[in-house]
C-alpha cells in the first residue's frame, strides 16, 4: 500500500467556483477545479487530441462533473476520469485526490517530486 504524498499547490481563493487553473508538475499538468464544495483534480489532457481541460466548461451530468475540452467538445467526468461524451469509449482522464487545509489546496501527486506551478 502506498503512502499519500499531499502537496500542497494554491490557495481556493485563487480559483474562481466552476472554473478550472493549470498547474505544472515536471512535464505533467494537472487541471484543477473549484466547485464551490469541494475541489477536484485530473490531467490536464483531453484524451482526445490532448486539449487544456482547465479551460473547459463544466456541467452537471446525472450528478457527476464534467468538463468539456474546449478543443473538439468531448466531456469528461471529473469524479472518475471517464469520457462521457462522446459515449462509449475507453479513453479515460488520470484522476487525483484532492483535500482542502485551512483554505490551501493540497493535491496527492505520489510519484512526483518538485513542487507545482502556475501555467499561464
Amino acid at each position: 500500500m502506498r503512502t499519500a504524498n499531499w502537496i500542497p499547490v494554491t490557495e481556493v481563493s485563487s480559483i474562481p467556483e466552476r472554473e478550472g487553473r493549470s498547474m505544472r508538475w515536471g512535464d505533467m499538468k494537472v487541471a484543477i477545479f473549484n466547485l464551490g464544495e469541494r475541489v477536484l483534480a485530473v490531467e490536464n489532457k483531453c484524451p482526445h487530441g490532448g486539449g487544456p481541460l482547465a479551460d473547459g466548461i463544466l456541467s452537471n451530468v446525472n450528478g457527476n462533473v464534467t468538463v468539456t475540452c474546449p478543443l473538439h467538445s468531448w466531456r469528461v467526468c471529473l469524479h472518475t476520469g471517464e469520457v462521457a461524451k462522446p459515449s462509449g469509449l475507453a479513453a479515460c482522464v488520470r484522476t487525483f485526490a484532492v483535500k482542502t487545509v485551512d483554505g490551501i489546496v493540497h493535491v496527492d501527486l505520489p510519484e512526483l517530486a518538485k513542487p507545482l506551478e502556475a501555467v499561464a
